[in-house]
């Protein structure tokens, strides 16, 4: 991929941690409360890659509904620097993990990318020349006038996190953004997004069941576990700036890491009886 060319406030935008401070997390009132999240607290240092993994339905996908204020915690709070996040902000941008439900069929790609800043009062030409910039960035500069149903499923996903791009925002909240496309299209898309984080300067959240994407995508590795569930590792990922899929994965400190969180994701799993999933993974 090229070099990204998006505006300098973008560039220079990830000035501020994402704080996570003791929050819980339940659906209901009483003694039939679901509770998901208990006494959970982390931080997103300006620039930085985390990944968080865990147990089919421990609530990551809750958690980070949190940090991206669609959902308020039951106590505890997410604060940009000193800004309670409380409600969506136009400084966290969301990608979420079904690209066939997050862009409309009947809009052309273009107009998928920018739509959602029409709703920001961004002027059309501004809203046009976002759009083509961030499709720029994610390797596809010449299919805006086509309809996303015409793409392949690694390009619709493309397309959603140009949108994603389009918002300026320094900080970039992802669901399981690769579950839905093969093999070499999911490597293809890892490689994307580590590339536009180290090129643009943005922070980068994301939530995966994949161990071995998650510590190869991170700077750190968040582990939840838990019912609610909590932080139990917080794991530094010591690979380098510059990462790739043969190399990278090869390397023995790759394995090292990768049993590390799998022994505490899957040893943890198998104690945990079936219970209510509040979110799907």
């Amino acid at each position: 991929m090229g070099s990204v060319e998006m505006s300098t406030s973008v560039r220079h935008a990830g000035t501020v941690a994402l704080v996570v401070d003791g929050i819980s997390k339940a659906f209901g009132q009483g003694p039939g409360a679901h509770s998901v999240l208990r006494d959970l607290s982390l931080r997103v240092e300006p620039g930085e890659f985390v990944c968080i993994v865990g147990p089919s339905g421990v609530g990551k996908t809750t958690l980070l509904r949190c940090l991206s204020g669609l959902l308020r915690p039951t106590s505890g709070s997410v604060r940009l620097g000193d800004t309670e996040v409380s409600e969506p902000r136009a400084e966290i941008a969301v990608v979420f993990q079904d690209y066939r439900g997050s862009l409309m069929p009947w809009m052309r790609v273009r107009e998928n990318v920018a739509f959602p800043l029409e709703g920001m009062g961004v002027k059309r030409a501004e809203r046009r020349d976002r759009a083509e910039q961030s499709l720029a960035a994610v390797g596809l500069p010449e299919v805006g006038d086509q309809y996303p149903w015409q793409l392949s499923g690694g390009m619709q996903q493309r397309v959603a996190i140009a949108r994603g791009l389009a918002y300026n925002a320094p900080i970039l909240l992802m669901d399981e953004p690769f579950g839905s496309v093969d093999a070499q299209a999911r490597f293809e898309l890892e490689d994307l997004v580590l590339a536009l984080r180290r090129q643009l300067g943005i922070s980068v959240v994301l939530v995966t069941h994949d161990i071995d994407e998650a510590v190869y995508l991170g700077d750190r590795v968040i582990v939840l576990a838990g019912k609610p569930a909590a932080v139990v590792d917080n794991l530094e990922i010591d690979l380098g700036v510059e990462r790739d899929q043969f190399s990278t994965r090869g390397d023995r400190r790759f394995a090292t890491l990768r049993s590390r969180v799998f022994s505490e994701v899957c040893g943890v799993a198998a104690q945990q009886p079936a219970g209510r999933g509040e979110e799907r993974a």
